[in-house]
């Protein structure tokens, strides 16, 4: 069964996702080979202080100086784990901001993908973002259509995962896949859930046949095969949300914080560091404040996997402005203790 869209949505052509019918074995050589070296480079994570998810989409983007998405098709995975009001999940101005620059950027189509945790459409329903997507022209591919050939498996080698994983071949097959996520923790042993545990939503549950969930979160080593679902694929771009945060508890409800910021990058190694920064800035829980930032397992198996910085020392934060001038001072701060 091909993948398609919710039906309320415009329906998706098979061929929007399948041009190239060996891309799930490009994916494969590129991301097994240990992703990309970033040594002797340095990540930009663009920083602006604002309460305003608009001016925040806009000018993180602005700051980081790059344009991922003209002339492409673009894929956009949120944080549609449930319908939990944000950071429980991606508001819908965020989602609704991120679209409108898209298509500012000249991108050829926009298209949405997810599975969430209940039912996607359900989830999808409640957070009455369908009929806004409607109106931007936004087709949605509804993971839990997807059929079985449609689940891409990979087993590489010195995984955590002992019988490999599967990954919903729209994500592989995209030309610009952009990531939008949230800022908060993660109190099933994720310890914190941003742009590397984001995409877990690319990977199968029980409804689909497959006990990776399970599996995932009945093991030790947890955090580590988070990290190792990232290594097939690479966001061109990675926005967060960090106007509302959870600094305990997560990842549908938690203890609330006023982050007022947004952050930009193409690094999920260096967003995620900067996140669990700002998490120590707003004040957080043990398993956040007490290890360093490159200790974190998620952190450390996602630089040992080759897919982003390798440590503070490689990662430029870049104010958007003046008023995000002192904050990201103090981030920095943080974020260079490791």
């Amino acid at each position: 069964m091909a993948y398609k869209p919710l039906e309320k949505i415009k329906r998706v052509n098979r061929r929007d996702f399948l041009k190239v019918t060996g891309t799930a074995g490009a994916a494969l050589f590129l991301g097994m080979s240990g992703g990309r070296t970033m040594s002797n480079t340095t990540s930009r994570v663009a920083l602006v202080k604002t309460d305003d998810r608009k001016n925040g989409v806009k000018a993180s983007l602005k700051t980081l100086h790059i344009n991922p998405a003209k002339g492409k098709d673009v894929l956009i995975k949120p944080n549609f784990n449930t319908a939990d009001i944000t950071p429980g999940s991606t508001h819908n101005d965020t989602l609704v901001a991120l679209v409108e620059e898209v298509w500012e950027m000249g991108a050829k189509s926009i298209s949405l993908g997810e599975r969430s945790y209940p039912p996607t459409q359900e989830v999808m329903e409640k957070k009455g973002i369908l009929p806004i997507l409607n109106r931007l022209n936004v087709k949605v591919i509804n993971f839990d259509d997807l059929g079985s050939k449609d689940w891409v498996l990979f087993k590489p080698k010195k995984s955590h995962w002992p019988n490999g994983f599967r990954i919903a071949r729209p994500i592989l097959d995209s030309e610009c896949l952009i990531s939008t996520c949230c800022l908060k923790t993660h109190q099933y042993g994720g310890i914190f859930t941003l742009s590397l545990k984001l995409h877990v939503g690319v990977v199968p549950t029980s409804r689909h046949g497959y006990e990776y969930m399970g599996e995932l979160h009945s093991s030790p080593y947890q955090r580590k095969m988070i990290a190792e679902i990232n290594e097939p694929f690479k966001p061109a771009l990675v926005v967060l949300d960090g106007i509302d945060a959870f600094v305990d508890g997560g990842p549908m409800t938690g203890k609330r914080a006023k982050g007022d910021v947004f952050l930009a990058s193409t690094d999920r190694v260096a967003t995620d560091a900067v996140g669990v920064a700002l998490l120590k800035f707003l004040g957080s829980n043990p398993s956040i404040m007490k290890p360093k930032i490159f200790d974190q397992e998620q952190i450390a198996r996602a630089v040992e996997l080759g897919l982003g910085a390798l440590s503070p020392s490689e990662i430029e934060v870049v104010p958007a402005d003046e008023t995000s001038q002192d904050y990201r001072d103090r981030v920095l701060e943080i974020l260079k203790k490791g």
